[in-house]
């Protein structure tokens, strides 16, 4: 029972890694062996951690999860509901693929492309991911109509896809064409976007 915290610290940073090569080269590229050799430990004892490649892919897109929590949603939980918590999630996932914090953009954005027609607990886990990511922002939005802030007739759902969509096409336009534009084309997009259907304050 001692040695376990140090080897939970072990299997983050082992699975940090993961998640990092992952966002590059697929989950399907990720193998116990070759994560062995990129660490520079033994393939068995990798195997005692997760015991399978499937395994290996789960833990992975959990702990992918918690990073994506602390870099994008812990932020702007910081900010009270309305209009400015939708500003700051959205910024806040911009930065997380700018900064490159997986060196593959955002990995989601990656694994989903991998597994969307693939079905399997993989899949699920990739799904029951996004789906949580698409419901915040949802519920963000959502927030913000019902505050007031929004204009009343504001779908949530619409406005939620059209905001994500931003966001992902400035992850993949990034990488693909390495255009360091397209953040700022994808910041001015989200904030004309929200201006056109911004209530204004009174007296303003």
């Amino acid at each position: 029972m001692a040695g376990r915290p140090r080897d939970e610290r072990a299997r983050d940073v082992i699975l940090r890694r993961a998640a990092d090569l992952a966002s590059q080269d697929g989950l399907e590229g990720l193998s116990i062996g070759r994560l062995a050799t990129e660490l520079g430990v033994s393939k068995s004892g990798l195997f005692g951690y997760f015991g399978s490649k499937e395994e290996l892919q789960l833990a992975t897109i959990r702990i992918a999860m918690s990073v994506f929590v602390d870099e994008v949603v812990q932020p702007a939980l910081t900010v009270p509901p309305g209009l400015g918590r939708v500003r700051r999630l959205c910024e806040s996932w911009l930065s997380y693929s700018q900064r490159r914090v997986f060196p593959g953009g955002c990995f989601f954005f990656a694994v989903t492309a991998e597994f969307d027609a693939r079905p399997g607990r993989v899949r699920d886990a990739v799904a029951a991911a996004g789906l949580d990511w698409i419901r915040f922002v949802t519920r963000t939005v959502e927030d913000a109509r019902q505050l007031g802030e929004l204009a009343d007739d504001t779908d949530a759902d619409q406005l939620a896809f059209e905001l994500i969509s931003f966001m992902e096409n400035a992850n993949a336009v990034s990488l693909l064409h390495d255009d360091p534009n397209a953040y700022e084309r994808a910041r001015t997009a989200i904030r004309n976007h929200l201006a056109g259907r911004a209530v204004a304050a009174p007296g303003t």
